[in-house]
């Protein structure tokens, strides 16, 4: 009976030890999740008011408890992008490619390759970027302005022109028109002339011309 009793209890105690574990485990994550919810707070606030040394510590905590956290590599990347720290940004947007390739780290990566007159690394990343994501016109317009300098006209001309497909806007049909002009394709830069002064008119009814009226002396 005693050893029954024994045995009762030491199954009591792994029991409870169990119980205790588990609630551990569901409670350790948790705080995790809150502290991290409150540095990206920090993070946010920090970049929008430009206070960038309490910014970056925010994100560099984050990745301690994180190291794999590509959206903190990303956001570190553009804080240091806008204080012209380019190395460390470029270092930043490719760890995060290489942990989760996105267009935007990408895409972010060609920008200060570009910046840096890195033309070849900043044409791979755009392209790369375009793989992933193609339906915004600012990523053509990035890659057509990477192309342009690289004397690579036919292609260029064809990203703007997506440009341009995608967000017909006064933006797009102003760079379409002068690469075309500086092309000599002066029948093609016409066209977007009208096209621009068409969305210069407002909409509806055309406004009617006031004349001064007559006076008689």
């Amino acid at each position: 009976m005693y050893a029954i009793a024994l045995l009762l209890v030491f199954a009591y105690v792994v029991f409870r030890h169990g119980k205790n574990t588990e609630l551990e485990m569901v409670i350790i994550p948790r705080r995790i999740g809150d502290r991290l919810t409150r540095l990206w707070e920090i993070a946010h606030h920090g970049m929008r008011e430009n206070r960038f040394l309490r910014a970056e510590k925010a994100l560099l905590t984050i990745l301690k408890i994180d190291e794999k956290n590509a959206a903190a590599y990303n956001r570190l990347g553009i804080l240091y992008a806008k204080q012209r720290e380019y190395k460390d940004a470029i270092d930043c947007f490719e760890i995060a490619s290489s942990i989760e390739p996105s267009a935007s780290s990408l895409h972010n990566l060609g920008l200060i390759y570009y910046e840096t007159e890195n033309y070849e690394k900043a044409a791979t990343a755009f392209e790369e970027a375009l793989k992933i994501e193609d339906n915004l016109a600012a990523r053509h317009i990035a890659y057509a302005k990477v192309l342009e300098k690289m004397g690579n006209d036919k292609l260029m001309l064809q990203e703007l022109e997506k440009a341009v497909e995608l967000e017909p806007n006064r933006e797009s049909y102003t760079l379409l028109g002068r690469a075309y002009e500086t092309q000599g394709m002066t029948a093609e830069a016409r066209t977007i002339q009208r096209s621009l002064a068409k969305m210069a008119l407002p909409a509806g009814k055309p406004k009617r011309v006031l004349r001064p009226k007559r006076v008689v002396i």
